[in-house]
């Protein structure tokens, strides 16, 4: 659960415990736009071995940065596959293709930013009614420019 700063100066606490999670996903929701004022929204995954995180995309206003906590991520990046491991640190600009998943070998723990914010957690919410098997993928599709995240096909990927 995010707490809505009451002006564009006060922070954004949100303890661990408070933090609604998604686990068909492994998300932890964090801060969603309205409250860091549109400066950024985070959330924090946790994949099992080899899972898919998110399908290949790209954002046309925003970057998404990835810590690694733990564990290794495999990102596209373009047309490029980076595995990123424990303490890396990677930025993908607006009008990238990306896409991650966990390391065939490891699991993954990471923190991701998305700058400027962006309304997300409703989003991933849907992700989550997707993988349940109580909405279509193709639930998403009008809701590309909403969220900022289009999706796009990768060879690579």
């Amino acid at each position: 659960m995010s707490v809505l700063a009451a002006n564009p100066h006060d922070p954004v606490v949100v303890r661990a415990g408070d933090a609604e999670h998604l686990p068909e996903i492994g998300h932890y929701l964090l801060a969603d736009a309205s409250a860091s004022n549109g400066a950024l929204s985070a959330h924090r995954i946790q994949l099992a071995r080899g899972a898919d995180g998110a399908v290949p995309h790209r954002h046309n206003h925003s970057s998404e940065l990835f810590f690694i906590i733990d564990g290794a991520l495999e990102v596209l990046v373009g047309s490029e596959i980076i595995t990123a491991g424990s303490g890396d640190f990677l930025v993908v600009p607006p009008c990238c293709d990306h896409a991650f998943r966990a390391d065939l070998n490891s699991t993954a723990d990471a923190l991701i930013v998305i700058t400027p914010g962006v309304e997300r957690f409703d989003y991933l919410r849907q992700v989550a009614r997707i993988r349940r098997g109580e909405a279509g993928r193709d639930s998403l599709l009008t809701e590309q420019d909403r969220y900022d995240t289009h999706f796009v096909t990768s060879p690579a990927w």
